[in-house]
């Protein structure tokens, strides 16, 4: 059964944030997504033009349909649209006897700059902080909520993101009442697409939420999944444009995934022209010894020319290389310690009973996106 997600948030007609963000998030995680819209935007990459409110109590209408049938394994709440609504939401959320993980992302302001919280929204918030399992503020937000000092006070566990806070290096902080739980620092990709980001966020930690995952976990892994669509972006529009959500297919399943094979090679040029008529697309050329094609949908093929064996490797992706190393090894399966490589893997070596090489492998946004793909 897929995990169920129920999104409580409103519709962006340009489909780069909201319900549709939402929806797009959840499903290529695997996840089933349900719906309550808050309220209905007309917006693009440039900005809200227009915004109708849903009722409140059809909002919870629409939340009760999906749970007393289809049920929810997480609740992502988003843009609520009114003081009304939020507290209609949290009342609801607040009755349910065995509640599942419930994130809430507290939208204040649009991407574009549109307000989309007043003072008496804001205000309502305070109960949803407090039925939520997090809550992920930016650095706008969480100044409005009160800070950091209030929000521990408040009892809440939250993500302080930084994505609109200056300067070359992103850093997420995971933070409970009792202090800091874990941050995460990463370079700024630099791109005008992020419309959506947060929202995008929040639902996947659902999502992950919903499977049974850790919280930190979660985070970390959801993490991942932004920056890989950031990476994926469509660049559609004239503003901050989309995500691209649809790209991200075979990074971030189960514990292990096979995502690459090396093969031998003996003329370069020749090998990489075979492989560009069959519609691979190639992100990393070094001639005279070395290049590497991405299949649709992640998948990767590297072709080498005298490498150390001269035979070909599979190449399987793990979440937590020392969890699966350990797995094998209790299963009586050694592989060789993990080495961290230049390019930013961390990678150990075994064999299969046929003495085929195998590499396990964790690399982050670095097994698609490496410092030197073109």
């Amino acid at each position: 059964m897929p995990v169920t997600v129920l999104i409580v948030a409103g519709s962006d007609s340009g489909g780069g944030a909201g319900i549709q963000a939402d929806i797009k998030t959840v499903t290529m995680l695997g996840g089933y997504a349900a719906t309550a819209v808050t309220a209905l935007t007309a917006q693009n990459t440039l900005g809200v033009t227009g915004s109708m409110p849903v009722p409140a109590d059809f909002v919870v209408a629409q939340m009760q349909a999906v749970l007393s049938d289809i049920g929810a394994d997480a609740v992502k709440i988003g843009m609520l649209g009114s003081a009304a609504t939020a507290n209609a939401v949290a009342e609801k959320l607040e009755r349910l006897v065995d509640p599942p993980p419930i994130v809430f992302d507290p939208v204040m302001v649009a991407t574009s700059g549109a307000v989309l919280a007043d003072a008496a929204t804001i205000a309502a918030f305070e109960r949803l902080i407090r039925v939520a399992t997090l809550t992920t503020p930016n650095v706008a937000e969480l100044k409005a909520l009160g800070g950091e000092k209030a929000m521990r006070a408040r009892g809440a566990t939250f993500l302080a993101k930084g994505g609109d806070a200056p300067g070359e290096t992103v850093t997420d902080r995971l933070v409970a009442p009792g202090g800091e739980i874990a941050a995460w620092s990463a370079p700024r990709i630099d791109t005008r697409n992020t419309h959506g980001t947060g929202c995008t966020l929040a639902s996947a930690i659902a999502t992950f939420l919903g499977s049974g995952m850790a919280l930190r976990a979660a985070v970390a892994r959801a993490r991942q999944f932004v920056r890989l669509a950031m990476h994926d972006a469509p660049w559609l529009g004239m503003g901050h444009g989309p995500l691209g959500h649809q790209k991200v297919r075979l990074d971030l399943g189960g514990e292990l995934r096979l995502n690459q094979v090396t093969l031998p090679a003996r003329d370069l040029e020749q090998s990489c022209r075979f492989y560009r008529f069959l519609g691979l697309t190639l992100i990393v050329d070094a001639p005279p010894d070395y290049a590497r094609f991405e299949c649709e949908g992640g998948a990767t093929l590297s072709l080498e020319v005298g490498g150390d064996s001269g035979s070909a490797a599979v190449y399987f992706e793990c979440n937590d290389l020392d969890a699966v190393l350990a797995r094998l090894e209790s299963l009586g399966i050694s592989a060789r310690d993990p080495v961290e490589q230049s390019w930013r893997w961390r990678e150990a070596w075994l064999s299969d009973p046929a003495g085929n090489r195998l590499c396990l492998y964790q690399a982050d946004v670095n097994r698609r996106y490496p410092p030197w793909r073109l």
